[in-house]
């Protein structure tokens, strides 16, 4: 199976200060869900926001590759980039109520990017707006295309969301925590919709989260990220089988079990987290910047 996502040996720093993302490394193949796990501040979303374009103005990329269906895009001027970015990739973000434009009605908020971007009459952009909110199971379309974002509740933004990801048919979409801002019933319902949607249409997805439980319901592959430095890769089931680096199976036996709901919570060990700080600390010494 090609990749139609392959970022190679990607680092990240801020300028003039500690580096963010070490050689980071991983392939995501088209119609496959691959996982990017790690605790607060490994740099889960910092992977994201390279790829998009959008990484703050106080960092800077200093070595490693990222190929987008055949195209390396870092070697693209700015322009060329974001044009190439734009007609193939498109964003799940973490907040509905922060992503979507308070002052704006739904309806345009989905057909902008069509009109503005790709070029879609306004009456096309429409109908494939309203074709995807039927898709997501929005009832009342008509209305919540001319609602507010206030007006709906947190599962109805996180779906239109999603439709607005989906609206051009994006080869490759990145869902940042798509799901923590949502009470847990919502969520499956979110998870489950993800799925059967990239599922229809042969989307290559790269899943941001934080809980493995999440990433067992929707992934076919996964990275482990600490600070900056992938850890481990795997295929789901070898992965929730037989974990290999420590601080995998450490992640997994701090993770609360269903089965024995009363437990008591495992926290990672010290000496896992010093043997990983270790690995980092001699990464960074052998690529010269420690």
């Amino acid at each position: 199976m090609s990749a139609y996502l392959s970022i190679r040996n990607l680092t990240v720093r801020l300028k003039n200060g500690p580096v963010i993302l070490r050689s980071v490394s991983l392939e995501v193949a088209a119609g496959q869900v691959h996982g990017l796990v790690g605790e607060s501040g490994a740099g889960k979303s910092m992977i994201g926001k390279t790829l998009l374009g959008t990484l703050p103005r106080a960092m800077e990329i200093t070595a490693g590759e990222i190929w987008l269906d055949g195209t390396e895009l870092l070697s693209q001027s700015p322009a060329d980039r974001r044009r190439r970015i734009g007609a193939t990739a498109a964003l799940i973000p973490q907040d509905p109520l922060t992503a979507l434009n308070p002052s704006k009605r739904i309806g345009p908020q989905i057909t902008r990017r069509l009109v503005d971007i790709l070029g879609w009459t306004a009456a096309d952009a429409d109908a494939r707006a309203r074709e995807l909110l039927d898709e997501v199971q929005i009832p009342q379309i008509s209305r919540v295309m001319r609602s507010y974002p206030h007006e709906l509740s947190g599962g109805m933004r996180q779906r239109i969301l999603i439709a607005s990801a989906f609206a051009a048919e994006p080869k490759l979409i990145i869902a940042d925590e798509p799901t923590t801002a949502l009470d847990v019933t919502v969520q499956k319902q979110i998870l489950r919709l993800i799925r059967n949607m990239q599922h229809r249409h042969g989307t290559a997805l790269l899943f941001v989260t934080h809980d493995l439980g999440v990433v067992s319901k929707i992934c076919d592959t996964l990275s482990v990220l600490y600070a900056g430095k992938v850890v481990e890769e795997a295929r789901m089931q070898r992965f929730f089988m037989r974990p290999i680096h420590p601080y995998s199976q450490a992640l997994l036996a701090a993770t609360p079990s269903y089965l024995d709901p009363e437990g008591s919570l495992m926290p990672v060990p010290a000496n896992v987290i010093d043997a990983v700080e270790e690995e980092v600390r001699f990464h960074d010494i052998r690529a010269g910047t420690r």
